[in-house]
């Protein structure tokens, strides 16, 4: 790195570099664009391989099977496989659905590239961490126009069988012949204020659709053209910038499966765990960077967090629902920018999940280089505006009128957060008494955050109530927290809150039905014992005459209904593709849901089932006489919103601070946290409920962790999780946690003074040390 002591006489090396680095490396002719994509590439060779293991019944190897191309060789996949009751104790005693045991299968895509199927386990000492599922090297990156049909013009005409569209596609230059472009017309001597990403090497979530490389939203289906005829606008945006569009990161295709939405449709064999798949039937399951045996992420946009973390990037946009920019960032110790609903489109130019949650996210290795990026994506002209994605209208008071990185530059010297008031959102610390498993990570955030923030960098800590959490008495109290925030605003903004039902069918809030007389909470469903009308006890809540339920916090009201959003997306953006192809002459025949699943596998048969139900769904809205997806989505947003400004303003704070998740990375292929499939946490999803601007930095790292196990249930079908006191010891650094800033629209420039300050200041990231200089 170029602050190093001689690191000027040096060559430049892309471990841990910042975007400034780069260009000042380049400026004084100590690298080129070409060496920088070579580093990467040779990085991508060293570390970008196969990480997982199958699960098999017997544990018997299996035979030799290759992958897909990447860096200019074919995977390999590992022959050693796991016996299953290695992992899940008394199979012999198991009466439940059949197991989907691990095998390799042939792709849809291409029947000549095998794929991992059914239950995986993270390989232990790997020393891989297949973070990226296509490269943009020439006769890789498009199965469609693969090897000699994607030949360089300059090396005579196409073979013959080549398709048509391959003749256009192959006229796109790949990463290092882009590289190769922009030396030879700018040298040492580019022109950062219009290419403020100059020679920046940038991994995309595979939903970005990229036109030089197979975009599918990571999932294994066989279209006719598996390249887009457009880059999306961000895309489009980094490109013009100067970026090199150099990979497409592994994710969880779709963005986290969708869901099901129920049917006829049932997988014919199980899954026990789906813990730390955060997995592309076509690019497989990448791993965590400081443990190859645990979850890459909480969220699906895994690989983009993993290449950033291990230096096979420099940068990557993700995208988040409720947890997948978050998730990569936290359990690979990176920087993440996630701006509010929906200042960065993704919508527009990508498969979404749902379209009232899903935004566009920034991960780098420091904040600042986050903060650059987002200045780099904003057109000159249209701002941020996407008019393909109509949830980009955003008012313009929301977007800052000055440069973003301009505010990322607090050096964290001593009282640099002085005069500031922080929240604490003590909601995401609390757990249950007696569980060990969220103790690490709470106590060492607890102390972070008084330490840090509070007495190096002077800001004055405010710190929210719960029943589950003991107040600290040097900070000071909230005299407005969450629960009294709810409580005001949910009798008029959300009432149907108070009438829901639990999964047992009775009231989730017993405080509410023992208090009001005989009302109908749901068609033909009728509670209540005491003698208020329910609107009365609207009243009596708001103005603070009874006290709310126990349970009434921001974790049970963010339960939602499944919305049939996804129905919606996937036609929209299938038919939108193929419009696109049509209008420069070509065919894509993949235009609905029937013809996806129909050109399509799913590395677990509970995909299979769920696409095959949304094929199904023929009506926007939930069943009549029930809840409504759409509708509690727009109605809790404007609730969270409320209440965190309500907080804000009644305590004068600058922003809030939480604990992104208390719990490590989980074991792929694991128990779960008790009641927690996929170890998500309601309270987690605040921010993209709410749809607010959020910034993640590493916090730190824990080296004792207590893994949840699997029981037998006692009638012997299904595996159940439950918690232990058993402390696994991790090889140092040991397992990251990140610390998050949350404030309103409009105020990311303070967020941006104290995350660069908390950053500056605790300088926590540690670089993985297995995936070290090559």
């Amino acid at each position: 790195m170029t602050g190093e002591p001689g690191a000027q006489d040096r060559p430049f090396r892309v471990d841990e570099a910042t975007i400034e680095e780069l260009h000042a490396a380049i400026q004084a002719g100590r690298t080129t664009c070409v060496a920088v994509v070579e580093q990467y590439i040779d990085r991508v060779r060293a570390y970008n391989g196969v990480a997982s293991l199958l699960v098999t019944e017997d544990g018997a190897p299996v035979p030799e099977a290759r992958g897909a191309v990447r860096a200019m060789a074919a995977l390999p996949f590992p022959t050693d496989t796991v016996k299953a009751s290695t992992i899940l104790p008394d199979l012999h005693k198991y009466q439940g659905p059949a197991l989907e045991y691990g095998r390799m299968e042939a792709t849809a895509s291409d029947p000549g590239v095998m794929q991992q199927y059914g239950m995986i386990v993270g390989k232990p000492d790997a020393g891989q961490l297949n973070a990226l599922a296509t490269l943009n090297i020439r006769g890789e990156r498009s199965v469609t126009c693969r090897g000699d049909f994607d030949r360089h013009p300059s090396a005579g005409p196409l073979p013959p069988g080549a398709p048509p569209v391959c003749e256009m596609f192959r006229r796109l230059p790949d990463a290092l012949e882009r590289a190769a472009e922009l030396d030879a017309t700018y040298g040492r001597n580019p022109d950062l204020e219009k290419m403020p990403m100059y020679g920046v090497v940038f991994s995309f979530k595979d939903p970005f659709d990229t036109k030089d490389m197979r975009s599918t939203g990571g999932g294994d289906a066989a279209y006719d053209i598996d390249f887009p005829a457009r880059d999306h606008v961000l895309v489009e945006q980094l490109r013009k910038k100067g970026a090199i569009i150099f990979a497409k990161a592994v994710c969880t295709e779709y963005n986290g499966r969708a869901g099901d939405p129920g049917g006829r449709h049932k997988p014919a064999k199980v899954l026990p765990s789906t813990l730390g798949h955060q997995r592309s039937t076509w690019g497989g399951n990448p791993v965590n960077v400081y443990d190859p045996r645990r979850a890459a992420s909480l969220g699906s946009s895994s690989g983009s967090g993993v290449s950033v973390s291990a230096n096979l990037v420099m940068a990557s946009l993700g995208e988040e629902t409720r947890a997948s920019c978050r998730g990569p960032a936290n359990h690979n110790a990176v920087a993440l920018i996630l701006p509010h609903k929906a200042m960065l489109g993704f919508n527009g130019g990508a498969i979404g999940a749902d379209i009232y949650c899903d935004r566009s996210g920034i991960l780098c290795r420091t904040i600042a280089d986050c903060a650059r990026v987002l200045d780099a994506l904003k057109d000159g002209v249209e701002g941020y505006y996407d008019p393909r994605d109509p949830y980009t209208t955003v008012p313009r008071s929301s977007v800052s009128s000055t440069p973003y990185a301009g505010h990322a530059r607090m050096s964290g010297a001593p009282g640099a957060l002085k005069g500031l008031r922080i929240g604490i959102v003590r909601e995401s610390m609390v757990y249950p008494a007696g569980s060990k498993s969220e103790e690490p990570i709470v106590t060492a955030a607890a102390g972070e955050i008084k330490s840090i923030l509070g007495v190096r960098l002077g800001a004055t800590l405010v710190e929210s109530s719960d029943p589950r959490w003991t107040r600290d008495p040097d900070v000071e109290a909230m005299t407005t927290d969450f629960r009294r925030a709810l409580a005001r605003l949910v009798p008029i903004v959300m009432p149907d809150v108070l009438f829901r039902l639990g999964r047992d069918g009775k009231p989730l809030f017993k405080e509410f039905a023992a208090a009001i007389v005989p009302t109908e909470f749901v068609p033909g469903k009728i509670f209540g014992t005491g003698a208020m009308q329910p609107i009365d006890y609207c009243v009596a809540l708001a103005e603070g005459r009874v006290a709310p339920p126990a349970n009434f916090d921001i974790a049970t009201i963010q339960e939602q209904e499944l919305a049939m959003a996804f129905r919606f997306h996937v036609p929209q953006y299938l038919s939108r593709r193929a419009e696109d192809w049509k209008a420069r002459g070509f065919t894509e025949t993949l235009v609905d849901f029937a013809a996806l699943n129909a050109r399509s596998k799913f590395w677990g048969d509970d995909g299979r089932a769920a696409f095959k139900n949304w094929e199904e769904v023929t009506d926007p809205r939930n069943p009549l006489g029930g809840r409504q997806g759409v509708d509690e989505r727009i109605m809790l947003r404007e609730l969270l919103r409320r209440v965190d400004m309500m907080v804000l303003l009644e305590n004068h704070l600058d922003a809030l601070v939480r604990l992104h998740t208390p719990f490590p990375p989980g074991k792929i292929g694991g128990a779960y946290q008790p009641g927690m499939p996929g170890n998500l946490r309601l309270e987690t999803f605040y921010g993209p409920n709410a749809g607010l601007t959020e910034i993640l930095i590493p916090a730190g790292y824990v080296t004792t962790v207590y893994d949840p196990v699997f029981t037998l249930s006692p009638d012997g079908t299904r595996y159940v999780p439950i918690a232990s006191d058993t402390p696994t010891i991790v090889p140092a650094p040991g397992l990251p946690f990140s610390l998050v800033f949350r404030a309103e629209p409009g105020r990311e420039d303070v967020l941006l003074k104290i995350a660069s300050a908390y950053e500056a200041a605790s300088k926590r990231r540690v670089p993985p040390p297995a995936f070290g200089p090559l």
